[in-house]
């Protein structure tokens, strides 16, 4: 059976499931069970500032990004979605072993599931680590420490044996545990047929493995050295591929794995990391770096935590708020007004500004009100918009040229 058309919507947007009952169905159970990615409507789902692919049993959506109002190209948005995951570190920024993916990618989970596959397949290549760990058994040879209480308990009959601890020195430990629970994953739920036989291939040739739940804690037990560096990547993206999938708990129903980014804050990491590459002013940037603001009598205190703080010396500060929307034209909203406002304060900013994706016509300078009078004070809020382009490295390069042109005036 050919695998489903992947289904490509835009961020903010209606997708209509009228003659998709099935798919209706399955997006509606798991609404607010660990999908928070969409809301109900009548006879679809509409998507918020998530974006990424959903995978509902073997069907895939995909979810774009989309700044400007008349784009929609959807191959477009769909690489610069996954260039902005390479800035950031979210994606890794060239596969292995290959100058380009060897399959071509339906959507962002094929970029994640090859990726996963090639750092698998060069640890199987390299020759997968081993571990002491240690077991416990009836054996019929004495090997470690003999467990007194068990053994007397067991072997009253067969003194041929001995109930013992013991360490084993084998390839069953955290590490193959999680990869070969991620490998029987993607067997399960993959639709890109060139991976397949990849996938099955590696399952044959990696040692089975104990089952284990996995949880975030089970990815905080682990720690890095010289002899397992090399598991790093492969580790980071079953993560990120295990703790995002929803298993069916009805049983009939379909599982879900969502792959989603929020699009706002996906947006802020890409402007702190396209700062922070420049010299001129990439050592002066920090991220949300915060202040205490409120205090109830009882309780714990309140943090303000702005975007993007950069110090410039001689004790000025400037501050910097991301937001993922195309204002085309129209002022900020009061609420952001505000939260700027409050930033002149408390931050000790001489300059703040909302950095915006958009048209750079769009920038404006604008001053506030003096508290109970009908006069202009000294405070300030500069709005940047900065053109997406299909180049990141262009884009990067336009988000400091407008940045540090607007910290020089």
């Amino acid at each position: 059976m050919s695998p489903l058309q992947p289904i490509s919507v835009f961020e903010h947007t209606v997708l209509n499931l009228k003659d998709n009952p099935a798919l209706l169905k399955a997006l509606q159970g798991y609404y607010g069970q660990g999908v928070p990615y969409y809301s109900l409507v009548h006879n679809g789902v509409k998507f918020n500032s998530h974006v990424g692919v959903l995978q509902v049993g073997k069907q895939v959506i995909e979810v774009l990004p989309k700044a400007e109002r008349e784009d929609g190209d959807k191959q477009k948005w769909r690489g610069t979605l996954i260039d902005m995951l390479r800035a950031v570190r979210l994606l890794k920024a060239s596969p292995t072993g290959n100058a380009a993916l060897r399959i071509k990618p339906n959507h962002l989970l094929d970029l994640y599931f090859e990726l996963f596959v090639d750092e698998v397949e060069k640890l199987v290549q390299k020759g997968l680590i081993k571990r002491y760990r240690k077991t416990e058994g009836n054996l019929t040879a004495l090997k470690g420490s003999i467990h007194f209480a068990r053994h007397l308990q067991l072997n009253h009959t067969h003194q041929e044996r001995f109930y013992v601890r013991h360490g084993t020195y084998d390839q069953q430990h955290l590490l193959h545990q999680l990869l070969y629970k991620t490998l029987r994953l993607l067997f399960r739920i993959n639709t890109n047929m060139q991976l397949n036989s990849r996938i099955g291939s590696l399952l044959l040739h990696f040692p089975e493995q104990e089952g284990i739940k996995v949880t975030e804690a089970t990815f905080e037990k682990i720690g890095y050295n010289r002899k397992n560096e090399d598991y790093r990547q492969a580790i980071d993206i079953a993560k990120m591929i295990l703790l995002k999938f929803h298993p069916d708990i009805n049983r009939g129903g379909q599982d879900v794995l969502a792959l989603m980014f929020d699009m706002n804050r996906l947006w802020e990491e890409f402007l702190y990391s396209s700062l922070r590459k420049d010299e001129r002013i990439g050592h002066l940037v920090s991220k949300q770096t915060s202040r205490y603001f409120w205090k109830p009598d009882e309780g714990y205190r309140t943090r303000m935590r702005p975007d993007i703080w950069i110090n410039v010396g001689k004790g000025e500060h400037i501050v910097l708020d991301t937001k993922w929307k195309n204002l085309n034209g129209y002022n900020p909203s009061v609420e952001d007004l505000r939260q700027m406002y409050v930033y002149h304060d408390y931050f000790e900013a001489k300059k703040v500004a909302l950095v915006y994706p958009g048209n750079p016509q769009n920038n404006s300078h604008g001053r506030y009100y003096l508290p109970m009078r009908d006069e202009l004070s000294e405070r300030r809020c500069s709005v940047i918009c900065i053109e997406p382009s299909a180049d990141i490295r262009t884009w990067e390069k336009e988000i400091c040229a407008q940045v540090t042109e607007w910290i020089r005036k």
